[in-house]
C-alpha cells in the first residue's frame, strides 16, 4: 500500500486542481461532440431532441442507482482509514460493490424491457425507445465504477476518479461522432440511439480502466490489511446495510431532486408541445418530430450555457471547503471573507459570460450549429438564469457548511413542482409553446436561489461588499459586451467565424483590462483558488492589484 500512502499525503489543493481540471476538459469534449452530431446531415435539432429525451430518462435511474455513490463509499471508507482499519474500509468496498452493482442490473433491465412503455406511453415519443435501449447496458457498469471511484477518493487518490472521467468522456465523443456518421442516412430516431449506443461503451471502457486500476492495487490492499494488527471493525451485513442506506439514501434523494428540473421538461414537453399543435390537423408523425425538434434547440442552448456554469461550479470547489471550515470553527468574520470572495470570483466569471451570450447569442449558434444555427432567443432567455444557478452552487455550500444539508433539496423539490405547473400552463399555449419551458427554468433557479439566501442570512450575518462582488463585475461586462457587439458590426464582412471569434478575443482582453484597471481583484480572491498564489504575486508586482 506504499503508493497509496504516498497519494495519501497528497495536498488537498492538488486533488482539487485535478478534479477541476479534469471537469473543465469533460465539458468541453461534452460540447464539441454534441456540436459536431448535432450538425450531421439527418440528424438536427430532431435528433437532438430524440437523443436528449432518452437521455435524461437514463438521467433519472442512475441518480438512483448511482449518483452520490462516491460521496456515499469515499465518506465510509475515509472515516475508516483514519482510524488505520483498512480491513473494515476495504469490507464497506466490498458490501457496497454487491448492492449497488445488484441495483444497476436491476434498473439496465427495466429501462431495456420497458423502453417502449416509457416512450410511447409516457413521454408520447415513440422514437426514444432506441435510445433507452442503447443506454440501458451503461445502467450495469455505471454504479461498480461509481463505487470502485469513491474508494480510491476514501483512500485519498483522485487519479482514478479523475483519469478513469477522462478516459470515458474522451471514448464517448470519438464514439458518437463515428457511431452518428456510420448511422447518415437512417431515421433520426436510430442515428440519435446511435449516439447514445456510444455511452454505453464508453462507461464499459472506463469501467475495464478501473479494474485494471484497482488489481494492480490489490496486493498492496491485501498487505496493509494482512499487516492489520488493530481489532478491526465488527459488523454484521444488517449493520453494514443499515450504515450504507442511512448515508446513500439522502445523497440519492439530493441527486435524484437536482435531475428532476430537466427531467420536467423531458416529460413535459413532448406531451404538451403536441397538445399545443394538434389542432392544427398535422398527422401524430408529424407533432412527434415537431416536439423533438423544439425540445432538441432547448438541449442545444443548454449544452452552451452548461460550460461556463460547469467552470464556475469547479472554482466554487476549491473555495467552498474554506468556506465550511470556518463555519466549522465558528469563525464568522473569515466565513464572510470567504463567501465575499467566493461571490466576487463568480460574479467575475459568469457576467461576462452572460453579456457573451447576450451580444453573440446568434453569431455564436451559427458558429457552433452552422446547418440549423436556430435558437438565438432561447439561448439569450437563458442566460438570465447564470447567476442565479451559479450562486447556488456556493450557497449549497454554506449550507451542508452549516449542517443544513435538507435545504438545498426542499428548495430543488419546490422549484421542480413550481416549474412542473408552469411547463403544464406555458407550453400548452401554441404562441409560446418551447419558451415557456426557458421561463420556467428561468424563475426555477431564481426560487431556489431566493430559498437558499434566506436561509443563509438567517444564519450567517453576511457582510458582502456590493460594489466589488457584483457592480463592478456588472458594469465591466456591459462595457465589455458593447465592444464586442462593435468589433463584431465591423467585422461582418469577413463572415461569421472570423467576426465571431475575434469578437470573442477582443471581449476577453477589454474585460480582463476593465478588471485590472479597476483594482477589483485582490490577493485574497486568488489565494483560494489553485495556483492563485503564484498569480497574486506576479499581479501584485504589477501594481494591479
Amino acid at each position: 500500500m506504499s503508493s497509496l500512502k504516498k497519494e495519501n499525503k497528497t495536498s488537498f489543493l492538488k486533488n482539487v486542481l485535478m478534479l477541476m481540471f479534469s471537469q473543465v476538459i469533460i465539458k468541453v469534449m461534452g460540447l464539441v461532440y454534441r456540436v459536431i452530431i448535432v450538425d450531421v446531415e439527418g440528424f438536427g435539432n430532431t435528433g437532438n431532441g430524440y437523443y436528449s429525451t432518452g437521455y435524461q430518462i437514463y438521467m433519472i435511474l442512475l441518480a438512483l442507482s448511482s449518483m452520490g455513490i462516491p460521496n456515499v463509499v469515499s465518506k465510509l471508507v475515509s472515516e475508516r482509514v483514519a482510524k488505520k482499519d483498512y480491513r473494515a474500509a476495504h469490507r464497506v468496498f466490498r458490501f457496497c460493490l454487491a448492492i449497488f452493482s445488484t441495483l444497476g442490473g436491476i434498473f439496465a433491465l427495466l429501462l431495456f424491457f420497458c423502453s417502449d412503455f416509457i416512450a410511447s406511453g409516457i413521454l408520447k415519443a415513440s422514437g426514444v425507445k432506441y435510445t433507452l435501449m442503447a443506454l440501458a447496458p451503461a445502467l450495469v457498469v455505471v454504479p461498480p465504477s461509481a463505487v470502485m471511484r469513491g474508494y480510491f477518493v476514501g483512500l485519498g487518490s483522485m487519479k482514478a476518479t479523475s483519469s478513469s472521467l477522462i478516459i470515458e468522456q474522451f471514448f464517448n465523443c470519438v464514439l458518437s461522432i463515428g457511431f452518428v456518421y456510420a448511422c447518415v442516412g437512417q431515421d433520426t430516431a436510430i442515428m440519435a440511439a446511435a449516439g447514445n449506443l456510444s455511452t454505453s461503451c464508453a462507461c464499459i471502457i472506463a469501467f475495464l480502466y478501473l479494474i485494471v486500476f484497482f488489481t494492480r492495487r490489490r496486493g498492496e490492499i491485501k498487505a496493509e490489511c494482512a499487516a492489520q494488527k488493530e481489532v478491526t471493525e465488527q459488523k454484521t451485513k444488517k449493520d453494514m446495510l443499515i450504515t450504507i442506506l442511512a448515508v446513500s439514501v439522502p445523497i440519492s434523494f439530493s441527486s435524484l431532486v437536482s435531475v428532476l428540473g430537466s427531467a420536467i421538461d423531458t416529460v413535459t414537453v413532448s406531451r404538451c408541445v403536441q397538445n399545443a399543435f394538434a389542432a392544427m390537423g398535422e398527422s401524430a408523425l408529424h407533432l412527434e418530430e415537431k416536439a423533438m425538434e423544439l425540445y432538441g434547440i432547448l438541449q442545444k442552448a443548454e449544452t452552451v450555457t452548461h460550460l461556463p456554469l460547469a467552470i464556475s461550479a469547479t472554482f466554487c470547489t476549491a473555495i467552498v471547503p474554506a468556506i465550511s471550515a470556518a463555519l466549522a470553527k465558528g469563525d464568522a468574520a473569515q466565513a464572510n471573507r470567504k463567501i465575499s470572495s467566493s461571490l466576487f470570483i463568480n460574479s467575475l466569471f459568469i457576467f461576462p459570460c452572460m453579456a457573451g451570450f447576450v451580444v453573440l447569442a446568434e453569431p455564436v449558434l451559427r458558429l457552433l450549429y452552422p446547418s440549423v444555427p436556430d435558437g438565438d432567443l432561447v439561448l439569450r432567455l437563458l442566460t438570465v438564469s447564470l447567476p442565479f444557478s451559479s450562486i447556488n452552487f456556493i450557497l449549497n455550500g454554506i449550507l451542508y457548511g452549516l449542517g443544513k444539508a435538507h435545504v438545498p433539496a426542499a428548495a430543488l423539490t419546490a422549484g421542480s413542482l413550481l416549474k412542473l405547473g408552469l411547463n403544464l400552463w406555458l407550453v400548452n399555449i401554441p404562441e409560446i409553446n418551447i419558451y415557456g419551458a426557458v421561463c420556467s427554468t428561468v424563475i426555477y433557479n431564481i426560487l431556489i436561489f431566493t430559498v437558499e439566501f434566506l436561509v443563509v442570512r438567517r444564519h450567517i450575518k453576511l457582510e458582502i461588499n456590493l460594489l466589488k462582488c457584483f457592480i463592478k463585475p456588472i458594469l465591466a461586462s456591459a462595457l465589455m459586451g458593447v465592444a464586442v457587439w462593435l468589433v463584431h458590426y465591423c467585422l461582418a464582412p469577413l463572415g461569421n467565424t472570423v467576426s465571431t471569434l475575434l469578437s470573442i478575443l477582443v471581449g476577453v482582453v477589454v474585460y480582463g483590462l476593465l478588471v485590472l484597471l479597476t483594482k477589483s481583484l485582490d490577493r485574497e480572491d486568488l489565494e483560494g483558488l489553485p495556483m492563485g498564489g503564484k498569480l497574486a504575486a506576479l499581479l501584485q508586482k504589477m501594481r494591479l492589484i
